[in-house]
């Protein structure tokens, strides 16, 4: 079994774009993603970290002047690996779209010192990152983020806690949101890189999830980072926070899109081989509807997704309403075409280990985080009312100059 690549062939895509994922194709064939322990994590993740900088992919999560493959950041190859990885194995997914969420905000707003001592690592597999934003009662609402980051002296005293945060405690950086008061809400947040060894840092608990991999609460008890670890300047936290969410945004799209090609091509192939009332599931009519719409609603998830990525790379414009579209219609798609293939599967698709059976799990985490489908809905409509305000102004003020 393995994915179509017929959705390559749009206009969306360069060469260059196809090469690559040929070659994690061809690489992936090969084994190279090998066994992966799903009752261990943290050890599966340290280890496909280290294969994927090896090969060479994480060199896509960083830019090229950092070690990176492309100039800037490519958020069509992004959601194309995403969506490759995903079709494997859930945790190689997150393996890699990590590495790029966690130091995004470096990438974006770090110094010249900041990003040579953080993004080389990543890129070659030997740091794993982290994106510290949520907190207990500050999930959706950025703005109620209580964790503060109090100026003293020649530096920053962390306090408060982090939760949901994913590769938290075995992730070797973490850049952290906290606020520093600059202004109420969202304007008085500022971002900061914290490492494991800081003192006052810690992790408060490990969070076990339906679909396991590495997540945390992390505490911050005094914890004392030097000015030089301020990422942008005093006050940009929260804009750091969403221009980096609008590049990973749409790979958690990607890899939505993975996780539904999986899943429909696995409902393909036991809808040809299940006999029953002697003939085969696929020949009921029913089960052809069912197949029918799974791959419409895959490519109209994936139209979405890639254009969202390539407004950004190639019209080089601010992708927010694109990308909030493109996340909340793949991973609603993905979690209804999974739930009609497992129906397909009866009773074994529910037994544990089997391929639909992990999927069901995988995809609903990916409904929530990064900003919940809800959410998405109120980022859509508030665009557009935006934009729409931004036309009445102008239809509202004068014309000048002298008519001819």
């Amino acid at each position: 079994m393995s994915p179509s690549r017929d959705h390559l062939d749009w206009p969306f895509f360069s060469p260059g774009h196809r090469e690559i994922i040929a070659a994690l194709d061809k690489w992936i064939s090969a084994g190279g993603l090998l066994a992966i322990d799903h009752h261990d994590p943290d050890a599966a993740c340290r280890a496909l970290v280290r294969r994927l900088g090896d090969v060479g992919m994480l060199r896509l999560c960083v830019p090229a002047a950092y070690g990176g493959l492309t100039e800037a950041i490519d958020s069509r190859l992004v959601c194309l690996t995403r969506e490759t990885l995903a079709y494997w194995d859930g945790l190689a997914d997150f393996a890699f779209a990590m590495q790029g969420l966690g130091t995004g905000a470096i990438s974006l707003a770090g110094s010249e010192e900041q990003r040579r001592a953080v993004l080389p690592k990543v890129a070659k597999g030997e740091w794993i990152s982290a994106f510290a934003l949520s907190e207990p009662e500050a999930g959706s609402d950025v703005g109620a983020i209580a964790t503060t980051a109090t100026r003293d002296g020649d530096g920053y005293v962390l306090e408060g806690e982090k939760t949901w945060i994913s590769n938290g405690g075995i992730a070797d950086v973490y850049t952290v949101f906290a606020r520093t008061g600059e202004a109420p809400g969202t304007r008085g947040l500022s971002c900061f890189i914290v490492l494991p060894d800081d003192p006052g840092f810690g992790i408060a608990e490990r969070i076990a999830t339906m679909a396991p991999h590495p997540l945390a609460r992390l505490s911050f008890r005094g914890c004392r980072l030097p000015a030089s670890r301020l990422v942008g300047t005093p006050g940009e936290g929260f804009k750091i926070a969403m221009r980096t969410l609008d590049i990973f945004r749409a790979s958690v799209a990607g890899a939505a899109l993975g996780f539904a090609r999986r899943a429909l091509d696995e409902a393909l192939t036991h809808a040809g081989k299940r006999r029953m009332f002697g003939q085969t599931l696929g020949d009921f009519q029913l089960t052809q509807a069912r197949l029918g719409d799974m791959a419409t609603q895959i490519d109209g998830a994936a139209l979405l997704t890639y254009r969202a990525a390539w407004t950004r790379d190639v019209q080089q414009k601010r992708a927010t309403r694109e990308a909030a579209m493109a996340k909340m219609t793949a991973t609603e798609m993905a979690q209804q075409v999974i739930d009609g293939a497992l129906q397909l599967f009866g009773g074994r698709g529910v037994v544990s280990g089997e391929m639909v059976e992990r999927l069901y799990r995988e995809i609903r985490a990916l409904r929530i985080y990064e900003g919940a489908t809800e959410v998405q809905k109120l980022i859509v409509a508030r665009e557009l009312m935006a934009a729409q305000a931004a036309t009445t102004r102008l239809d509202a003020e004068p014309a000048t100059g002298a008519v001819h």
